[in-house]
């Protein structure tokens, strides 16, 4: 039986990043309430949104639709629920990271420790999203490149919840998106190169599922709308309080 090879569909990988940097600079708008909140449901309002924008319209979204651009020569498709799991656990970790750094003074002891947690989970996200995959083939994965990826998960994640707590201005929050695109897309892909898929005879390994480039361009849509729909909300309620305090 040949071997199974990933071709990476170059439109999806593109939109993957896009949809990382619109959800990371959504959340860092979103993140700039969370020390300025009046009440403890303010906060949490705040965590909650940003949590979702990065671990769901950004990160998750993101890991979807890129292993949908990972094209192979057998049928794949991808089961729901293991699916579905990946986005709660991403947006659990999210929220949970942002919650600790925020808590209390700033102390690089603490955000170490919600950057670990926080990158821990988005590892976690991205292998119950390949556990989802349904396909006649076994995945087998290279332990040295998983603990790399493992690794730049938690650095990403602690230069994300820095990224969050100490910028401000829309051109600074821009270019912090796009470097956190960089090293969420750099997570993603070399995990992804720490998996190889060895053939197997059970054609019955194949099922149902979520699949093709037609999906990723759904949920890109999907998510960009929701993202910048939460953006615009954020920015005018960011605008009506500077003028109140005018």
């Amino acid at each position: 039986m040949n071997a199974i090879h990933c071709h990476h569909n170059t439109f999806l990988v593109l939109l993957s990043y896009v949809v990382s940097v619109l959800g990371s600079y959504t959340a860092l708008q979103l993140a700039i309430g969370i020390p300025t909140a009046k009440s403890a449901s303010e906060r949490w309002q705040a965590l909650i949104g940003s949590g979702a924008a990065v671990g769901g319209g950004g990160i998750w979204a993101m890991h979807f639709i890129a292993m949908l651009a990972c094209q192979m020569n057998v049928a794949v498709t991808y089961d729901l629920p293991l699916t579905a799991a990946s986005a709660v656990i991403g947006i659990a970790a999210c929220t949970v990271g942002l919650a600790v750094a925020s808590s209390g003074v700033f102390s690089w002891g603490k955000l170490v420790l919600a950057g670990v947690l926080m990158g821990l989970g988005v590892a976690g996200m991205h292998y119950t999203g390949m556990a989802a995959m349904l396909m006649p083939a076994q995945t087998v994965y290279d332990p040295n490149i998983v603990v790399l990826s493992v690794v730049i998960a938690i650095v990403a994640s602690i230069a994300a919840l820095w990224l969050a707590f100490n910028l401000r201005g829309w051109m600074q929050l821009l270019g912090a998106a796009l470097v956190m695109g960089v090293a969420v897309c750099g997570m993603h892909y070399t995990a992804m190169a720490a998996a190889g898929f060895v053939p197997i005879a059970d054609a019955s390994a194949v099922a149902q599922g979520l699949h093709g480039e037609s999906l990723g361009i759904t949920i890109f849509i999907v998510a960009s709308v929701l993202l910048f729909g939460t953006l615009i909300v954020t920015m005018m309620r960011q605008q009506q309080r500077t003028e109140i305090q005018i």
